[in-house]
């Protein structure tokens, strides 16, 4: 065991008796680990104790421990909320985590507008909004938005109207996909109506849509409104069908979570299924990441911690393949969540035992299957980094590859980006984006040189995300672009092997040859590259289009009467970019920190008034 600091020695005595959350952290102040305490002085002390038994993954983490920090809280229960929030913010590497899901869809109900629409999103709000997610499957998330379009007309586009002044349906409501409110067609209560019925058919809830959609029939066939009583027969048909493809799983009207773990070497699956009104209405995958060398009741606690911290809907019931030490601390964490009493218990025999035993076969055929396709991608990531290294003649196998791209506007707006591929993989937290400082016009081997030498210089601070320097740096570009990046490198003494890729014939340009290697299309070196040189080129040109686009924001709005350098940001900061402002009302413009209704009154008539100015110029002349 390594000695124990001095600075660390005096934090251990400073630990109160009292419940709470920790956290390790290393020399560069990155969060290694995130843990609850009943008490804080025992539970921290014991990883620094001789003698004391250790995990290897724990034994590596407390090797690179230099500070220690905590938070007291009133309660266990506190302390649980606190921990799965830190987890999430700081995604530490020694704790077992719910992988990253801000890539997994939700649907969304805007429920905040007063004409709600179904859209698709990666981030869950705490607002008046109703969530439904997440989807690992993007493929069911596209087929449901068009069942919804289908049953329940629910608007697509994202038109800003007040519901008064009537504007001409578009396609959408000729095709029967939109009920057209901004046409008026629909009143304001009855497409809120429409929007609950999403909601509860999102939530499995069947049985109460057909009920509505029957009693609504019923009552326009009494007011002979024969049109709509048909259309709200289909609807119900529909609706009814979806509901007949659900499995039934019992005759009584339970609801409740089904959860159940798999591991392999290392690796762990979570399989959830989402029983509504007795029937299994989907099912959905999860893969921990920090999962080796943990207990599966750990792995299995923190998954259900962190999956409905953020979950929109806490089910009456949660099932699970067994317990652990904290079972009543969850339950009060879910009852806090949903607002009323919820059980979560192991079924010990019955129906409810063979549905968590279906679904730790299913997690054990879904982890598999991810193991296979993992170990198909490492295998061709290790052939097309052995190829590359073959085909530059490198020193070593290039585990780590940095790219380098510019782009600019005819010199305006220049900025610079780094990409990063670990194993054959893009490494997306360590990507970098670099506004071009002391560039002026367009000169893009200067920006090459620049952007290496911020990033050297913030290599030799071990400022974090750039302590690993690359084992290959790949510019975009041919000769040119690989000599000025090559001059940076000579003159800060980096030994690292530099090549540049070229657009036009995929060549590749190397230091000290006059000729270009030239691979074939199908090497796999060559497919590494280009992958890299793509990636670098979409996330610079995004980076500066959105600079673009604020630029423009703030010039258009330093005319405004009323609007200084404050309220220039917070627009800029609302609306990110023009079109966005172009397109809000003076309530939504209103309702920016700082904002006056009079300012935003002035705000809205002048983008009317650019944009109506925009719309005088003539249209360009038919090519011939």
């Amino acid at each position: 065991m390594p000695e124990i600091s001095e600075h660390i020695r005096e934090k251990l005595k400073a630990l109160p008796d009292r419940p709470g959350v920790y956290m390790h952290k290393d020399a560069q102040g990155q969060v290694l680990y995130v843990g609850k305490a009943v008490n804080l002085k025992s539970r921290v002390r014991s990883y620094f104790q001789k003698g004391s038994a250790r995990t290897p993954k724990i034994h590596r983490m407390v090797g690179r421990v230099s500070d220690l920090e905590w938070i007291v809280t009133d309660s266990e229960l506190e302390a649980l909320i606190l921990e799965c929030n830190l987890i999430k913010k700081h995604r530490p590497p020694f704790n077992v985590r719910l992988r990253d899901d801000k890539h997994y869809p939700y649907l969304m109900v805007t429920m905040a507008e007063e004409f709600p629409r179904v859209i698709i999103t990666r981030r869950v709000k705490r607002d008046k909004n109703r969530y439904f997610g997440p989807y690992t499957d993007s493929q069911a998330v596209y087929k449901t938005m068009r069942v919804i379009r289908d049953v329940f007309q629910i608007r697509p586009c994202d038109l800003a109207f007040d519901g008064i002044h009537h504007i001409r349906p578009c396609l959408y409501y000729h095709i029967g996909q939109c009920s057209a409110p901004c046409a008026g067609f629909v009143s304001p209560e009855q497409y809120r109506s429409q929007a609950e019925e999403v909601a509860s058919f999102l939530e499995g809830r069947s049985r109460d849509v057909v009920k509505r959609l029957k009693e609504r029939m019923a009552e326009a066939a009494e007011h002979e409104q024969f049109e709509e009583a048909a259309r709200l027969r289909d609807q119900m048909a529909a609706v009814e069908r979806l509901s007949e493809q659900q499995r039934v799983l019992s005759t009584r009207m339970e609801e409740h979570d089904v959860i159940a773990l798999a591991t392999d070497d290392g690796s762990a699956c979570v399989q959830m299924f989402f029983i509504r009104e007795g029937k299994l209405i989907g099912q959905e995958h999860f893969f921990l990441e920090g999962a080796e060398n943990e207990t599966v009741e750990e792995q299995l606690q923190q998954f259900v911690a962190q999956y409905y911290s953020d979950a929109p809907y806490v089910p009456r019931e949660v099932l699970l393949p067994l317990g652990f030490d904290e079972m009543h601390i969850m339950e009060s964490f879910l009852r806090q969540k949903r607002g009323s009493k919820v059980v979560v218990h192991t079924p010990e025999r019955g129906d409810k035992k063979r549905l968590v035993e279906l679904a730790a076969s299913n997690a054990g055929y879904a982890l598999k299957e991810q193991m296979g396709r993992l170990a198909v991608r490492l295998t061709r990531a290790e052939e097309a980094m052995a190829a590359l290294q073959d085909a530059l003649e490198l020193p070593g196998v290039p585990h780590r590859i940095e790219c380098y791209d510019i782009s600019n506007t005819q010199g305006t707006g220049m900025v610079g980006a780094m990409v990063v591929f670990e194993d054959g993989e893009s490494k997306k937290s360590d990507y970098r984006k670099f506004k071009i400082r002391t560039v002026i016009g367009p000169n893009d081997f200067a920006a090459m040189q620049e952007t290496l030498s911020r990033r050297l210089a913030a290599a030799k601070e071990l400022r974090p995300g750039f302590e690993r320097l690359p084992d290959l740096i790949l510019v975009d570009g041919g000769k040119g672009q690989l000599n000025a990046a090559k001059e940076i490198l000579d003159r800060e003494g980096a030994l690292i092997p530099i090549a540049g890729l070229a657009k036009r014939d995929e060549e590749i340009y190397l230091p000290g040859r006059s000729r270009p290697l030239v691979l074939s299309r199908d090497h796999r070196g060559l497919q590494l590259c280009q992958r890299l040189r793509d990636e670098a080129h979409r996330f610079g040109i995004t980076f500066h289009r959105k600079l673009r686009g604020q630029s423009a924001l703030k010039s258009l709005l330093d005319d405004v009467p009323g609007v200084g350098v404050k309220r220039r940001i917070a627009l800029m900061r609302k609306f990110r970019d023009m079109a966005s402002l172009s397109k809000a009302s003076v309530e939504e413009i209103a309702s920016v920190k700082g904002m006056t209704r009079t300012t935003a009154e002035a705000v809205f008539h002048h983008m009317r008034d650019l944009i109506a100015s925009w719309s005088d110029f003539p249209e360009p002349p038919a090519e011939s």
